[in-house]
């Protein structure tokens, strides 16, 4: 069995492994599709982009939500994801030539974790652990 990052902070899934892995994959999808190159991706309008970083960000962390447990494992991921996006940012800025540093998108980023965050607070916070156990 794969031993993932966070894996001793899950909540009681039947194969919390297979979750966690979906959760780092996602992760992962949203780095390579952030340091594509931009003539690679799709025209957006004028400030979509932002719309795009929020709403990414939000799956991220309310996924998060879905597969940890505790404070301190939540905790942990939300840091995690703000400091990915703002590492993101910085990386676009000086690792790519066809990308550019946007503090904007770094702020979007963090309201999207902000606001997947919150979703501790509402009934849809075990629903994957529900659909799961088939309840």
């Amino acid at each position: 069995m794969i031993r993932w990052p966070g894996s001793g902070a899950l909540k009681p899934f039947a194969r919390p492994q297979r979750w966690l892995g979906a959760w780092w994959a996602m992760v992962l999808a949203v780095i390579v599709g952030s340091m594509l190159p931009a003539l690679l991706l799709p025209d957006v309008p004028r400030g979509g982009d932002k719309v795009q970083h929020l709403l990414g960000y939000f799956v991220l962390a309310a996924v998060a939500v879905q597969v940890f447990a505790g404070r301190r494992a939540l905790l942990r991921a939300g840091g995690g994801l703000v400091a990915m996006g703002v590492l993101i940012e910085i990386a676009q800025g000086t690792l790519t030539t066809t990308r550019s540093m946007d503090a904007w998108d770094a702020l979007a980023n963090t309201i999207g974790v902000t606001l997947g965050w919150l979703s501790v607070w509402t009934p849809m916070r075990d629903a994957l652990l529900k659909l799961e156990r088939g309840a």
